[in-house]
């Protein structure tokens, strides 16, 4: 059974001020969403921590929505408040205790030109339970990955920072190309040839101890595991380069690398285009920060509690 399969029976999403019942939250088929990919997003975790159920960098999300928002002239008309509250009282309806959360805002039913003037902006917020994004056992034992033949869109061409509902028929392009060849993932280029992320993940490079990842100029999304790994990493006395150009060839002399995300957490690579990164397996730097980050969203550590919204 699907997560989706268990929450149509009892489940309820947050839509437009309301709570429906999972299987009545529904949109037209002719919204400007649906046609032109017009909404953004976000995807957020809720853990279950030894406090109680955690949204986990709730603010930091909503920042990001909000701005996401303002390329497209978009007016979400519920406040901070008014999406916390909702969230919730979401996981509280659900009964769940940990969970991946979608808030989403997009424009709706009214007139089907390009133009958006005239449609509304809907909002809604579902939660399910979801495990590891990639695979229980990928976090222990790595992924592999391959370079994609899709290139990243460029800042110039689209808002590459805004997370936008449209923007990820590229990654999905990219992860199906992947996952066609035999490979559980994909790595995206930038259209200078330089990597810039994974279909849904930030990646970071190892080497001779120090950490690398592009810099937001390589057409990446900002993203907030990005954020919260790289203040760990320091925090543990590592030397992080956050703005750097990484090129293909540096992926396959990595000592390691590893994806990050809201949805795939920490997760190791240990092959691209079937060379082995290192000694093959999760590697030391890597499993350290990834027990930093577990640790923290478990409230292991009492370290960053101002990260945390309790239910």
């Amino acid at each position: 059974m699907s997560a989706f399969e268990a929450m149509e029976d009892d489940g309820v999403i947050w839509q437009n001020g309301e709570f429906v019942d999972w299987r009545d939250a529904t949109t037209h088929v002719l919204s400007h969403g649906l046609h032109y990919g017009s909404g953004v997003f976000e995807g957020v975790r809720a853990y279950d921590t030894q406090e109680g159920t955690a949204l986990f960098r709730w603010e930091e999300h909503l920042d990001r929505l909000y701005e996401s928002t303002k390329p497209y002239d978009m007016d979400i008309e519920y406040d901070r408040e008014e999406l916390t509250e909702a969230t919730l009282e979401l996981l509280d309806r659900n009964e769940l205790e940990s969970a991946y959360i979608r808030p989403i805002a997009f424009y709706g039913y009214d007139s089907l030109g390009v133009s958006p003037k005239d449609c509304p902006t809907d909002v809604a917020i579902a939660a399910w339970e979801w495990g590891a994004y990639l695979g229980e056992e990928a976090l222990e034992n790595g992924i592999d990955v391959m370079v994609s033949s899709w290139r990243k869109h460029a800042s110039s061409q689209i808002p590459t920072n805004a997370k936008t509902t449209g923007l990820y028929v590229n990654s999905m392009l990219a992860g199906e190309e992947a996952r066609r060849n035999g490979f559980v993932e994909a790595i995206v280029l930038n259209k200078e040839g330089n990597v810039a992320e994974g279909p849904g993940e930030n990646i970071f490079l190892v080497r001779d101890g120090e950490i690398f990842t592009p810099g937001l100029s390589e057409s990446i999304l900002d993203g907030i595991t990005r954020n919260t790994v790289i203040t760990l990493a320091e925090e543990r006395g590592y030397e992080v380069h956050d703005n750097v150009s990484i090129s293909r060839g540096e992926l396959h002399t990595a000592d390691e690398l590893f994806f990050t995300g809201s949805a795939a957490e920490v997760t190791p690579i240990k092959q691209v285009d079937n060379v082995t990164i290192g000694s093959g397996t999760r590697g030391p730097v890597t499993e350290e920060l990834q027990t930093a980050f577990f640790d923290l969203v478990e409230r292991e550590t009492d370290d960053h509690d101002e990260w945390f919204t309790y239910v």
